[in-house]
């Protein structure tokens, strides 16, 4: 597989984008070689649902898209950024705080750290913000084989 892949989509901030959002991110993964009925492939839809959950709901009309920019370097990491152009950073909520919403950050926090990765938040130079999930890569090394070919 070549050292770099990259992937990109801009989607309009807007509820039916999350679900886009999470078909383009695996399907290109798919293509990578990561396969879609796998743990790490559920782990990368809950990230990317949550990630372009914020980018529509906490973004305050202030943001008319999001995109999600895909990255695989040398098979050893892949990362997966939502950047917007509103300027806020997401806030962690206090857990005593009693509101049906606003944990999106601990759940992809949380699952980071439980697949030894991390997540950043970064400004950009437009004043919005990138907000990035990076992931050790544990695809198979070699593509998966689309319709209608059979490996060797």
């Amino acid at each position: 597989m070549a050292d770099h892949l990259e992937a990109s989509v801009t989607l309009p901030s807007e509820p039916a984008s999350v679900s886009a959002a999470r078909g383009y991110v695996l399907s290109t993964l798919a293509e990578w070689g990561l396969p879609a009925d796998t743990e790490a492939a559920e782990t990368v839809r809950l990230i990317v649902s949550e990630l372009t959950t914020n980018a529509v709901q906490h973004t305050f009309g202030q943001s008319p898209t999001f995109t999600v920019d895909i990255e695989l370097h040398r098979d050893e990491h892949l990362r997966i950024g939502v950047t917007d152009s509103h300027p806020r950073f997401p806030k962690r909520l206090p857990a005593a705080v009693q509101q049906d919403n606003g944990r999106g950050m601990v759940i992809i926090r949380w699952l980071a750290a439980e697949c030894g990765g991390k997540l950043r938040v970064r400004p950009t130079r437009e004043g919005g913000k990138t907000v990035s999930i990076e992931l050790p890569w544990t695809a198979p090394a070699q593509p998966v084989a689309t319709a209608g070919q059979q490996e060797p």
